[in-house]
């Protein structure tokens, strides 16, 4: 794993526990983590269970002892490493956004297909997929329970960066983390509506806003973010982004992308309309569904909550009785799991980098908009 902050602690958590949930058809070996600073690398293969600790990730793609590099670095950082280890051969698993860029993302996918013939694997991390109930919300989609999707109404709202004093991070620097809230958070929310209607985001209007212009310097300490003295830096990305986009079936979806959001501390929200019926999900009560039957009788019409813990339902195999809650971090087990049946199984793992690359365009599509004053970009 290269990489080791706080996607580093998902994804160990879940390469950890998901051969011991799920019945795994290649035993996992968490051979090494990587990392720039040595004394914290160190500490988080300790904390984590890593057999080892590096700090050139170059010499860990190169070794024959590895088959699988998952990538948690910064965006900026993903085309060369990803690159690098499909051409060595090795199965990818990197983390969103692809990358920062459409070109850095376009080369990837270019870079998966090819490593593919050779039976190399990759996959992106659009984690929330594995989320049960979102899962559950996309195969009654499929199945047609709500109909024709009519609308679409997305948002992902955090208010972590509301304090102006909140120091400068590398999120907040365009050459590390390639886009701002767009891009870290509207990510997911593109990808969802996508992989839950089946359609493509084909065309956007919107703007972007960078609320707090000037932040202090980050300090660190050991690979622990502080906050900063007197110096301040300029923020690069954007802090909201909204906007509008048309599905491919022809729908209008409403996206909304805030670090701002007072009192929001990670609520993914999508509902999805269609002439037979609903389907509405909060991240924030993520073991919930809230579907609508519209051909029920008058007099039963009305959401209905399910709780999604049942042995049918998605991933619930493997886990509790019923009605026992899953967490944030199950979802990234699933995520081995389906990427580990992937490889053993020789498919292509679902999101592909060249899913990845077409919502990095949905995303540059909205940037462009925004800077000319909204008007309709085509993706």
């Amino acid at each position: 794993m290269i990489g080791y902050g706080f996607m580093g602690a998902a994804h160990s958590q879940a390469w950890r526990t998901a051969p011991r949930v799920f019945g795994l058809p290649r035993a996992i070996e968490m051979s090494v983590i990587v990392g720039r600073n040595e004394d914290a690398v160190t500490a988080a293969a300790a904390k984590w269970g890593w057999n080892e600790a590096a700090t050139d990730w170059r010499e860990v793609v190169a070794r024959d002892d590895i088959d699988v590099i998952d990538i948690v670095t910064p965006g900026h950082s993903h085309d060369e490493i990803a690159i690098a280890a499909l051409e060595a051969g090795k199965h990818v698993l990197c983390e969103k956004p692809l990358a920062n860029t459409v070109d850095d993302a376009d080369q990837m996918a270019a870079a998966a297909r090819t490593a593919a013939g050779a039976g190399a694997r990759a996959m992106l991390g659009f984690t929330y997929r594995r989320v049960p109930a979102l899962t559950r919300a996309r195969d009654l989609i499929a199945e047609g329970r709500i109909g024709t999707v009519q609308q679409v109404r997305a948002a992902y709202r955090q208010d972590w960066l509301v304090d102006p004093e909140a120091p400068l991070s590398w999120r907040l620097k365009k050459d590390q983390a390639g886009a701002g809230a767009l891009g870290d958070i509207g990510g997911h929310a593109v990808d969802l509506v996508q992989f839950l209607t089946g359609q493509q985001v084909s065309t956007v209007s919107g703007v972007v806003e960078t609320i707090v212009k000037e932040r202090p310097i980050e300090t660190e300490r050991v690979g622990i973010a502080g906050r900063g003295g007197d110096e301040y830096g300029e923020v690069t990305v954007d802090d909201v982004a909204i906007f509008t986009g048309r599905l491919t079936g022809g729908a209008l979806a409403a996206f909304e992308a805030t670090r701002f959001a007072t009192g929001r501390k990670n609520e993914l929200t999508v509902e999805i309309s269609g002439d037979k019926g609903a389907i509405a999900f909060n991240l924030e009560s993520m073991n919930e569904l809230q579907v609508y039957d519209r051909t029920a009788p008058d007099t039963d019409q009305g959401f209905t909550r399910v709780i999604v813990t049942e042995p049918a339902h998605p991933y619930l195999e493997g886990w509790w009785p019923a009605g026992h809650m899953l967490g944030y971090e199950h979802a990234f087990s699933h995520q081995v799991k389906d990427f580990v049946d992937a490889i053993a199984s020789g498919a292509d793992p679902s999101p592909t980098f060249d899913e990845g690359a077409q919502v990095q365009r949905v995303l540059a599509a909205v940037e462009e908009s925004s800077s000319a004053d909204a008007r309709w970009i085509t993706v």
